[in-house]
């Protein structure tokens, strides 16, 4: 298949409905695609939703045995899988992901063999929950709200969906070594309270599981503010490490009044270890951390110019970085592309920490941004983040959702 670092991958969900399953496969792919890898999601449901039938919206579909309804369900399920294949065979996909319930023996054999034969790496990833409470919040706040359920009262579809789930955990077997000791899994307890791996092999297995490790579904708010204006933002200056104009200064002094008001509880201040960005939080007594990973792009020889002297002194450097902003490297400096390698430790961080104030500068927050908000790389380099603005990110289910304060 070639290189070990072309590989292509398959990642397989397993467990049964309201164990998080979806919620799991999309922090990984928005995480891979992050990290530069096309990644793509093939969800059963949303295939499910789109057949032409209503018995297909209601837990019969899933406990039927009558044959012409049976073989509806295992031809959509194999075509989810092949859709799957074909994507992955084209040049540019790297991963994906099958979002199913995979939760037979015989079922994840099929699987596996199948995704080997094309030459594909198979990781399987198992979601299973024990805390009832975690299935009832999943149950209320996701499954409930799914298309399937949009004309019933939340009693009828509560009933029907543990029929369908009833349903599943009749035929369950939960992967065990003892069975499937020769593949590559990662079996996740309640979220991330117990771990169990085993061959996790190669570095895209393993960013994986590091992920994974991290994660917790707390409910928690992430607040992004760039420093206040320094003296080189008002001379246009690029870089430096100058400190805050006067106008800078009464920010300060406004972001600590605003989240005195709003007291986020244990908020955490992190900062880079730039003079710009620890003045701006120097009003709070919140517990402080400084990251050298979270300070500005290095703009190498261009550092301290202004834009119109990078234009007139490196003009083909100047239409290089208009061409392509996001790959684009300054001489003996950074790109965009290189932000996001370094900034990996602090999103783990942020995705193990509760309530946090992350001050920081215009290209370190955009390339977070374009993780928690699902952003193409090519339109990364063009995301506003303005001085003088605090964005309140609160995670969801799928996704992020983000407001200006």
């Amino acid at each position: 298949m070639g290189k070990e670092s072309e590989r292509k991958h398959a990642v397989i969900m397993v467990g049964l409905p309201a164990r998080g399953k979806t919620y799991i496969a999309s922090k990984v792919c928005r995480y891979l695609k992050w990290k530069g890898f096309p990644s793509k999601i093939f969800n059963t449901g949303r295939y499910r939703q789109d057949l032409d039938t209503e018995l297909a919206r209601k837990h019969d579909f899933f406990t039927s045995t009558v044959p012409d309804v049976a073989n509806i369900r295992k031809k959509m399920i194999d075509q989810v899988l092949e859709d799957m294949v074909e994507w992955l065979k084209t040049e540019q996909a790297r991963v994906g992901i099958y979002d199913a319930t995979s939760i037979t023996r015989e079922r994840r054999k099929t699987v596996y063999e199948l995704l080997s034969k094309e030459g594909f790496r198979v990781f399987f990833i198992e979601s299973v929950c024990e805390d009832e409470s975690i299935i009832q919040a999943n149950i209320e706040q996701v499954k409930l709200t799914l298309p399937d359920y949009a004309h019933m009262d939340k009693q009828t579809a509560a009933e029907d969906f543990k029929k369908r789930l009833a349903a599943y955990e009749d035929v369950y077997e939960e992967i065990d070594l003892d069975h499937e000791g020769e593949y590559s899994f990662l079996r996740m307890i309640d979220v991330n309270r117990q771990i169990v791996c085993n061959k996790v092999n190669g570095y895209m297995q393993t960013g994986i599981v590091y992920l994974l490790m991290n994660v917790h579904i707390v409910p928690r708010t992430i607040y992004f503010s760039r420093h206040g204006e320094s003296q080189f933002n008002v001379a246009g200056r690029i870089g430096g490490n100058s400190g805050l104009s006067p106008r800078g200064l009464q920010y300060a002094k406004a972001l600590k009044t605003y989240m005195g008001e709003i007291k986020p509880e244990n908020l955490e201040v992190w900062t880079s270890t730039m003079l710009r960005t620890i003045m701006t939080a120097e009003h709070f007594t919140e517990c402080k951390r400084e990251w050298r990973c979270l300070e500005e792009i290095d703009a190498g020889t261009c550092d301290g110019l202004t834009y119109e002297e990078i234009q007139e002194k490196f003009p083909d450097e100047f239409a290089n970085r208009d061409e392509d902003k996001f790959n684009y490297r300054y001489p003996r400096g950074e790109s965009y592309k290189d932000i996001i390698t370094r900034l990996e430790p602090v999103l783990m961080e942020l995705e193990r920490a509760h309530n946090v104030l992350l001050v920081s500068h215009q290209a370190v927050l955009r390339c977070l941004l374009s993780y928690y908000l699902d952003i193409p790389p090519e339109e990364l380099p063009y995301v506003k983040v303005p001085l003088h603005t605090l964005l309140k990110l609160t995670p969801t289910a799928y996704g992020c959702n983000v407001e200006q304060v």
